[in-house]
């Protein structure tokens, strides 16, 4: 019988990277974390990242952002191993003011950078900030869809009624979120509230522009900024990433359209007036 080869021992100290690139890199991959679940562009993501490593001494990084996931990859070449670690997004928002807070992080950064646990410790800072309470949060819904519904041409009963269908509506929203609904339920759902409760308030005497009401209250959910990051993306030749949030918006339209559709035909149907 053959003798098995004996295997070589790995060099483990080609295989690992030195702790204060890890540092760096897990410093990065947090900002570009924070600035994806913001709902932040991809070349934003990607510039953060490498301006983050760049400002400690790391020229050698790629990275590679989608809609739902970072891969950073170091390799300083010669025989040493590179280095990647991945994240995957699963939850996305929109936060403007965080974006643009940690976009600022990393110039400043690359202008005057710290220690790495200074760093942490501000990106930590931006991350939990909690900038809007709740219930205004509520009332800030409740406007945008009273207001619009003004915009629309419809009175002060209308007016009324949008204001309380957009609160219902966006507290609605918020309770299936935290039971982690998808995006396409989540939207039909509450779009078909947001229609019942329409009509509702046409058939009891309380308003008479349905239209309007119905329109203006679906403003809280309509795709822009993902409809908006898609094209900025695209051009930005991220394609991959543009046709992501491109076909996110379209799965939001025909959510929100289907939602109001079904309750209107069934209203309709059981002989109801719109």
């Amino acid at each position: 019988m053959l003798n098995a080869p004996v295997s070589k021992p790995l060099n483990r100290e080609r295989m690992m990277i030195n702790p204060i690139e890890k540092n760096v890199l897990m410093l990065a991959l947090r900002a570009g974390e924070i600035m994806l679940m913001s709902g932040s562009e991809i070349y934003r993501v990607e510039d953060t990242v490498t301006r983050i490593c760049k400002a400690y001494g790391i020229p050698y990084i790629e990275v590679f952002a989608t809609t739902t996931g970072i891969f950073i990859s170091l390799d300083s070449g010669g025989d040493g191993k590179p280095y990647t670690i991945i994240k995957r997004i699963r939850r996305v928002s929109v936060d403007l003011d965080r974006i643009s807070m940690v976009n600022d992080f990393s110039r400043n950064l690359a202008a005057n950078p710290t220690s790495i646990s200074e760093a942490k410790e501000r990106l930590e800072r931006i991350s939990g900030e909690a900038k809007y309470t709740f219930p205004l949060q509520v009332l800030g819904g409740a406007l945008v869809a009273s207001f619009f519904t003004l915009m629309l041409g419809a009175g002060y009963r209308e007016f009324g009624c949008s204001l309380a269908i957009g609160a219902i509506a966006f507290a609605f929203g918020h309770l299936l979120d935290k039971y982690r609904f998808n995006l396409f339920l989540r939207n039909f759902t509450v779009c078909a509230l947001i229609a019942l409760a329409a009509l509702l308030f046409t058939a009891g005497g309380l308003a008479y522009n349905t239209d309007a009401m119905i329109v203006g209250s679906l403003m809280i959910f309509l795709p822009g900024l993902a409809f908006t990051n898609a094209m900025r993306d695209s051009l930005a030749g991220d394609l991959l990433a543009g046709s992501a949030r491109a076909m996110e918006a379209a799965l939001t339209a025909i959510s929100i359209a289907s939602g109001v559709g079904v309750v209107l035909f069934i209203w309709v149907s059981a002989g109801g007036a719109i």
